[in-house]
């Protein structure tokens, strides 16, 4: 990973502020000039999309009710739909969901107490996009090639099927025992072979926890843009030579969500933040 900013979440509104007006923030990016990009804001009202801005930096917001809004999928998409948007333009550092600011002055106090922070990410982001890798395989088929080639799992399973073992109970447990570890070598050889083709053409790659019992892998990786057709190219030669065996599902270009990560924290009766890079 390149590098990963938290800055702090806000504390979340009361109810007697649930019909207030604040600023809901989607990311941070490099603007002198005020820009607006649309009327869509999260929330379904339409609300403009605009820039707020301090010394050359500019947070990307727009208004809304001072709310608590859940990650369903149109407000997931709607906040991605903006970054997505702004990215054709600029270099993206994206807000972690649901930022909230009562006023155009809490937000330039942001930026202006993270000021130097914001800038040394944004300079290791500049030109830079990431892309999402998930490869799947069929688990059932793995295991049946793995009862052919692995001679110890086959001669186990023999005796579990001729009943010649002495325990078939016992035989059962270490039998799922070694087909589990099979399967983890297996995937684990996998992952390092795709990572080996890939690695040259990222600059950075991060691993999430894969989904399911399909998925071996669920990576992210950052990319220049100027060689996302060579890391294209790449992704196509190991899919094609795992064919059959491995799917690939490869999604981007999105602004890099798994490379810098701004979370906000308004602590309780004080209006200060925190900037923390890993």
């Amino acid at each position: 990973m390149i590098t990963e900013k938290q800055i702090s979440p806000e504390a979340e509104p009361s109810h007697a502020d649930a019909a207030a007006e604040g600023k809901y923030v989607y990311c941070i990016i490099e603007a002198a000039e005020p820009r607006s990009f649309g009327p869509m804001g999260i929330g379904g009202r339409g609300d403009e999309v605009y820039t707020v801005h301090h010394k050359g930096l500019a947070a990307v917001v727009s208004n809304t009710p001072i709310v608590v809004y859940d990650p369903t999928r149109e407000n997931v998409f709607a906040h991605e739909q903006v970054n997505e948007t702004v990215m054709r333009e600029f270099t993206v550092l994206p807000m972690a969901f649901g930022a909230l600011f009562r006023t155009e002055e809490d937000i330039i106090e942001l930026m202006r107490g993270t000021y130097d922070a914001l800038r040394d990410v944004l300079a290791k982001m500049e030109g830079k996009v990431e892309f999402g890798l998930k490869v799947n395989w069929d688990r059932d088929r793995v295991i049946a090639e793995l009862e052919q080639e692995n001679e110890e799992i086959r001669h186990l399973k023999e005796q579990i099927t001729s009943r010649t073992t002495g325990s078939t109970y016992f035989a059962r447990m270490q039998l799922g025992r070694l087909v589990e570890t099979a399967l983890t070598d297996q995937a684990d050889a996998y992952i390092r072979e795709v990572y080996s083709v890939l690695r040259d053409t990222a600059v950075a790659s991060r691993a999430n926890k894969p989904i399911g019992d399909r998925m071996i892998m669920n990576a992210a990786f950052l990319i220049e843009r100027e060689r996302e057709a060579e890391f294209d190219q790449k992704v196509k030669e190991v899919a094609a030579k795992y064919e059959g065996k491995l799917s690939f599902k490869y999604t981007g270009p999105w602004p890099p969500y798994n490379f810098v990560h701004i979370r906000l924290k308004l602590e309780r009766g004080e209006g200060t933040t925190e900037a923390i890079a890993r």
